[in-house]
């Protein structure tokens, strides 16, 4: 064998190879794996638009209240709440109204709800209640529902 030929034959760029042609990467694969990738680009995109149009009620308990479809339909300036986050329920000494804005206290840590996060429709549920977005150590605010401070 020649150095040349021994060459080509480890070099990570194939084409170096006599005869050989560069394949683009779809026509490197088989049928089988490409309706593979297909099926799975398919089953991903549904997955993601069907679960984020439903509620989170993930184990199902909700399934019976009577409030459940208002839940599902409720919404902020940020879009619906629940289809991303789960609703907690805020006790009263844990939010206050001051100028028109909110003020709420979660993990022992004020923060501002943007006027965006405030649900305007009235509040059948009674308590206040926050949908709160975790990223790591950054909390936002995607629903703010206030109650009646009772």
């Amino acid at each position: 064998m020649t150095e040349a030929r021994l060459v080509a034959l480890l070099s990570p760029n194939r084409s170096a190879r006599k005869g050989s042609r560069k394949q683009s990467w779809p026509a490197k694969l088989g049928g089988a794996q490409m309706n593979r990738i297909l099926f799975l680009t398919v089953s991903i995109s549904a997955a993601c638009l069907f679960g984020a149009a439903s509620g989170r009620d993930l184990d199902g308990r909700y399934a019976d209240s009577p409030l459940r479809e208002w839940f599902d339909h409720l919404a902020s300036g940020n879009g619906l709440c629940c289809s991303v986050a789960d609703g907690e329920i805020v006790a009263d000494p844990d939010w206050e109204s001051r100028n028109g804005h909110y003020r709420m206290r979660l993990e022992n840590k004020w923060f501002d709800v943007p006027d965006k996060s405030v649900i305007t429709e009235p509040n059948r549920a009674g308590r206040t209640m926050v949908w709160p977005l975790r990223n790591g150590t950054v909390i936002s605010i995607r629903c703010f529902m206030p109650g009646s401070m009772t």
